[in-house]
C-alpha cells in the first residue's frame, strides 16, 4: 500500500471521514518525528490491532519550555515517511501551529487542561509541557477520530495525560506499548542521536538503575525509599544531573509514598541530563517494578 502524505488539517479530516464511512477501524500513532524502532513498533501494533494506521509528525512548540531544545529537535520528514511506508502505514501527516489551531502565536492557542497526573515530576520540571501535550493530542484526535491510539510506555506520565484527554472526548481507546530497548538496555529515544560514545555510555546509568530497582523488588523489597536509592546510585556514579529518580504506585501516581510504607505496586521513573557535544541532552525512562518476569529472562 502506498503511503499517503498530507499537510492540511482539512484533508486529514476528509481522509478519516472516508475510512469511517467504510466502517473501518483506524489506529493512530502521534509522533514528533525522528522516528526509530520504538515508533515503528507502535505502527506495527496499530496495524495488527486495527488494520489501518495513520501517523502524525509534528514538533509541537506548545510542549517545549526551552526554545533551544525546540530548535535542536531533529527533523527529517522524508526519512520518516520512507520508514513509515516500509512499515505499512497508510497515512502520514504534518502541519503547522496555524494549520491546527488557526494561529501561529502559541499564546493565542486555547490550552487543554492536562489533568491531575500533570502536576508532578515531568509537569513540575517542565511547566506548561503537559498543557501543550494535551492541547495538540486533543486536536489530533479530533482530526483523525481514531478507534485506538498507541503510545510508548517510556513516556508513562504522558500516557496518563493522554488517557485523561481521551476520557473527556469519549474516544479513542488508548493502548500503551512496552518500551523498546537496545540490547544493552538503553531505551530508544530520538534524543539518543545527539549523544556521542561517552555520553551514550553514561546514559546507560538510567536503565541500570531501573533494572537494579526491579531486581530488588523481585527479591522482596517493597519500601519506596530503598528502591529509589538503588535507582539513583548508578546515576550518581555516572555523575549525571538528575532531575528526579523516584518510585511511585502507578495507580496513585501523584502521591509520594510513605518513607517506610510497603507498596503493592511500583513503577520507577527517572529523568536526567547527559552532557553531549551540542549541549546537554535530557533523557527519561521508566520501568514497572511489579511486572511479571518475562519467560525469556530478559530484564
Amino acid at each position: 500500500m502506498t503511503l499517503e502524505r498530507l499537510d492540511d488539517a482539512a484533508a486529514v479530516e476528509r481522509w478519516s471521514r472516508t475510512r469511517r464511512a467504510a466502517r473501518r477501524t483506524l489506529g493512530f500513532v502521534p509522533t514528533m518525528g525522528a522516528l526509530h524502532e520504538g515508533h515503528l513498533t507502535l505502527v506495527r501494533r496499530a496495524l495488527e490491532s486495527e488494520g489501518v494506521c495513520a501517523v502524525s509528525i509534528f514538533v509541537n512548540p506548545l510542549q517545549f519550555d526551552d526554545s533551544a531544545d525546540l530548535a535542536r529537535y531533529p527533523r527529517d520528514f522524508e526519512r520518516d515517511a520512507e520508514l513509515l511506508e516500509r512499515a505499512g502505514a497508510s497515512l502520514v501527516f504534518t502541519g503547522t501551529l496555524a494549520s491546527f489551531f488557526g494561529t501561529d502565536d502559541p499564546k493565542r492557542v486555547e490550552r487543554e487542561v492536562p489533568g491531575p497526573a500533570a502536576r508532578v515530576l515531568e509537569g513540575a520540571s517542565r511547566p506548561g509541557h503537559f498543557d501543550g501535550v494535551a492541547t495538540i493530542v486533543r486536536r489530533l484526535f479530533e482530526l483523525v477520530r481514531p478507534t485506538r491510539a498507541f503510545f510508548g510506555e517510556k513516556d508513562f506520565q504522558q500516557t496518563l495525560v493522554v488517557r485523561s484527554v481521551a476520557e473527556r472526548l469519549g474516544f479513542p481507546a488508548i493502548e500503551v506499548v512496552p518500551t523498546v530497548r537496545e540490547p544493552d538496555g538503553l531505551a530508544l529515544s530520538s534524543r539518543n542521536a545527539r549523544l556521542d560514545a561517552a555520553g551514550r555510555e553514561r546514559a546507560l546509568a538510567l536503565s541500570r538503575g531501573l533494572f537494579a530497582a526491579r531486581a530488588a523488588w523481585r527479591a522482596g523489597e517493597r519500601v519506596a525509599a530503598p528502591l529509589a536509592a538503588l535507582l539513583r546510585a548508578p546515576l550518581d556514579a555516572a555523575a549525571l544531573d538528575v532531575e528526579y529518580a523516584v518510585v511511585r504506585d502507578p495507580e496513585r501516581f501523584i502521591e509520594v509514598p510513605a518513607p517506610d510504607g510497603a507498596l503493592e505496586r511500583a513503577r520507577a521513573l527517572v529523568a536526567a541530563f547527559v552532557d553531549a557535544p551540542g549541549g546537554r541532552v535530557r533523557l527519561i525512562d521508566t520501568l514497572e517494578l511489579s511486572s511479571t518476569p518475562s519467560p525469556s529472562g530478559t530484564p
